[in-house]
């Protein structure tokens, strides 16, 4: 596996579900009240979004792995980029989105 591949989510559930973007840190990419289907089962690696616990939230971020450390990436400049701890929750990989009858697929 390369630094850019760190493996899948660990999930108990494996079936995808739906969450709902609730605020502008994704923006313009994913708007506010976007609908986002995460897979838990999804490979992890340099650039997916993901949904994962920062200081026991959930938080949704695009993974950025840099010198085997990993950050959770805001689109929106207004907000910083986050250390990935260790042993935070992955929760999953964003595969696709709805917004206003739109549907983007992510690659896996």
């Amino acid at each position: 596996m390369s630094s850019s591949e760190i493996g899948g989510c660990s999930a108990e559930n494996t079936e995808p579900y739906a969450l709902r973007s609730i605020d502008d840190s994704m923006w313009p990419e994913f708007e506010v009240g976007a609908v986002i289907i995460v897979d838990p089962g999804g490979m992890l690696r340099d650039g997916v979004y993901i949904v994962a616990d920062h200081e026991d939230e959930p938080i949704f971020r695009q993974l950025i792995i840099h010198e085997e450390k990993r950050y959770l990436k805001p689109i929106n400049d207004l907000y910083p980029t986050l250390e990935l701890q260790e042993d935070a929750k992955i929760h999953g990989v964003v595969i696709q989105k709805y917004h206003k009858r739109k549907r983007t697929h992510y690659n896996r």
